[in-house]
């Protein structure tokens, strides 16, 4: 039997009308089946900001809201936490470039524990780290950075006790000026 052969045999089939039937039936179950996984596909993460390169995700905001890692102020708690995320970003950046001493990983395992005792139970912890999409591996990491920028700091202005307030302000408004920063987040969406 040649390929033509074959062609016309199949268009012969498709000519019947039972066959044609089954054919369109399992055409368009295919389509919507094909149509509905597309349909079902789920947002993973909403990008709120964009700061020298690293993503702020509303899983962060949730993450810092959620652990109390940081405070909402204001109308907007989403924006408040954002806000402080971007400084946060903008500082660890600054931080990379000057390479303070890695914190003790005693004093790491401290700041954890501390952040876990603000919860009633273990599976409230847990339940907080889940609902946020982190884990503790992630947890770490941002303790770290935090300790890491907390002796930063400590060592840029320590001789201006009583004004470092008001440095540290300019500091980061300057850090602000230069920084790159994308804000994506609009209130109400």
């Amino acid at each position: 039997m040649t390929v033509t052969t074959a062609f016309h045999e199949g268009t012969k089939i498709l000519k019947n009308t039972k066959m044609r039937a089954l054919f369109v039936v399992i055409v368009v179950i295919l389509r919507v089946f094909v149509m509905s996984r597309a349909a079902e596909a789920e947002i993973i993460d909403r990008v709120l900001a964009v700061v020298a390169g690293q993503l702020i995700t509303l899983s962060d905001v949730t993450a810092a809201r959620d652990l109390g890692l940081q405070t909402a102020e204001g109308a907007d708690p989403v924006r408040g936490i954002l806000s402080k995320l971007i400084d946060r970003e903008l500082i660890v950046t600054e931080v990379d470039r000057y390479a303070p001493p890695e914190p003790a990983p005693e004093a790491i395992d401290r700041e954890t524990e501390r952040i876990r005792m603000r919860f009633p139970s273990a599976e409230a912890f847990a339940a907080a780290l889940e609902r946020s999409g982190a884990n503790e591996k992630q947890l770490r990491e941002i303790v770290r950075q935090d300790l890491r920028i907390r002796a930063y700091l400590d060592q840029r202005f320590a001789a201006a006790q009583e004004r470092r307030q008001a440095l540290m302000d300019d500091w980061l408004s300057g850090l602000r000026r230069r920084g790159d920063v994308v804000d994506l987040y609009l209130s109400g969406r």
